[in-house]
């Protein structure tokens, strides 16, 4: 593997999201924008405090899946992938570089929304924001890498979205949003256990009410990376030069 290729192509991923606002935009300013929107709906009740950590993880999460497998599939549509892996470009030197240049997007979307809900917003953090921004950042990419995997079996932007709700809508039913995870019935409990969101919402949770130590945490991270690499060595295997 080269790193040189690798960087070369987050390169080229990166000039060319600079070159279209609106994905700028999407990634950037419209998870803060529902975060707010969230705050706004619960400001007369203490509900932006309970549910504003599991936000955090919750639309940066969305947003990230969608934009990086749309992109990466249009790749493959487009025959650029074709045309690249023509050269001496692994399918692993690919993912990487992708995986990077929306990591570097993952962090400045992570910073931006932790900030605007803190500071703009006024949701309380007891424990250390640079702790929450760790798990937000970790979860942003968590999504990136999800939509990379996700990308490698659509063959269509709509194949993309349909997508959703057999990788994301479990994620979010059983995360802890709508039910404390440990007052869901064993057997939806089990299944939470093994989905990286759950973590990533009990690690923002935790963070949020100082409720659990840094080792707590740590290990929720160590969870949430573990997936994102296995979703980054699918992808590289998985991945089709084109789509037929």
């Amino acid at each position: 593997m080269s790193i040189r290729r690798t960087f070369s192509t987050t390169g080229r991923v990166l000039r060319q999201i600079s070159h279209d606002p609106r994905t700028v935009a999407l990634l950037l300013v419209v998870p803060s924008l529902l975060i707010g929107l969230v705050a706004w709906l619960f400001s007369d009740t203490d509900v932006f405090e309970q549910v504003g950590p599991a936000m955090l993880a919750l639309f940066p999460f969305i947003i990230m899946f969608l934009v990086t497998s749309i992109a990466t599939l249009r790749e493959r549509r487009s025959g650029t992938l074709e045309r690249l892996l023509s050269m001496p470009l692994a399918k692993l030197e690919f993912i990487l570089g992708y995986t990077f240049a929306f990591g570097l997007l993952a962090v400045l979307q992570a910073s931006i929304a932790v900030a605007f809900a803190v500071w703009v917003c006024g949701l309380e953090i007891d424990g250390p924001l640079w702790l929450l921004l760790c798990v937000a950042l970790a979860d942003a990419v968590l999504g990136t890498t999800l939509g990379l995997f996700a990308s490698a079996f659509a063959r269509t932007e709509f194949q993309v979205v349909q997508f959703m709700p057999l990788i994301v809508f479990p994620q979010v039913l059983l995360g802890g949003i709508f039910l404390p995870r440990e007052d869901m019935p064993d057997v939806l409990y089990a299944i939470s256990d093994w989905l990286p969101l759950s973590h990533a919402i009990d690690a923002l949770n935790a963070v949020a009410g100082d409720t659990e130590d840094a080792a707590y945490v740590g290990g929720k991270l160590l969870i949430i990376g573990a997936f994102a690499l296995g979703a980054v060595i699918l992808g590289a295997i998985t991945l089709r030069r084109r789509t037929a």
